[in-house]
């Protein structure tokens, strides 16, 4: 696929809810299996959604500060495969790219929160935490999709930001499916999905566009790192 036909398949995209497909090597992290057999245990439900979990954040841990760096000469080849976090961070310019950028103060309302403290947090009743943490990510799958919008008119020429935010929504988009089918082997209800994203803060030129994009990955990662310790509890509470 040329340069011009591949954007043209990628404008379609935007203007939809489809999403690119992963790697081969991703599809059993990123996809609940199909019903051949028997149900999947919640031991095996929960050891499938851990790994997604744990592959997700290897990507998240680096791509928040290529977001804030000043481009792409950093990258090498083309072709590599740098996380979500370094690659997002890497093509915002200045301040972004400023030494120890950071907005802790920002926030997005439409964003899952995440200032509740461990001890709230892991106080609460398992239930709870799969329905709060499968919302969220299918939050994040909406979100990062605003994202990508974001980089594509912020980054016409440059398509790198792009292929990880779509790869990262696929995967949140997975995790949240891994999360709904450990509440389907416990036999709890799944949450209906997330209703329309309405508009977001933060739009109204390109510099809000980037601020609202590193909260969006910043955030995301925050919410990963949450969910790698919860699905390492819950795998070691249900691997006994």
């Amino acid at each position: 696929m040329n340069e011009r036909i591949g954007r043209e398949v990628r404008d379609l995209m935007l203007t939809s809810d489809f999403f690119l497909p992963a790697p081969f090597c991703l599809l059993a992290l990123l996809l609940p299996p199909l019903p051949l057999g028997a149900p999947m245990s919640t031991a095996e439900s929960v050891k499938q959604a851990y790994n997604l979990a744990l592959h997700m954040q290897t990507q998240t841990s680096t791509l928040l500060q290529t977001y804030v760096s000043d481009g792409p000469a950093a990258f090498g080849s083309p072709h590599s495969h740098l996380s979500l976090s370094l690659v997002q961070l890497q093509h915002q310019s200045t301040p972004f790219s400023d030494p120890d950028f950071s907005l802790p103060e920002l926030k997005l309302r439409t964003l899952p929160p995440t200032a509740m403290h461990f001890e709230n947090w892991h106080g609460l009743e398992d239930a709870v935490r799969l329905s709060l943490t499968h919302e969220a990510f299918l939050s994040f799958s909406q979100h990062l999709l605003l994202a990508i919008v974001d980089q594509s008119n912020l980054n016409p020429d440059n398509s790198m930001v792009e292929n990880q935010l779509w790869e990262e929504r696929l995967k949140a988009k997975g995790l949240a499916g891994n999360l709904a089918g450990i509440m389907t082997a416990l036999g709890l209800p799944t949450p209906p999905a997330n209703p329309p994203l309405g508009t977001v803060p933060l739009g109204n030129t390109a510099f809000q566009k980037k601020c609202r994009g590193y909260v969006i990955v910043r955030d995301y990662g925050l919410w990963t790192d949450r969910v790698v310790t919860f699905l390492g509890e819950l795998k070691d509470k249900y691997s006994q």
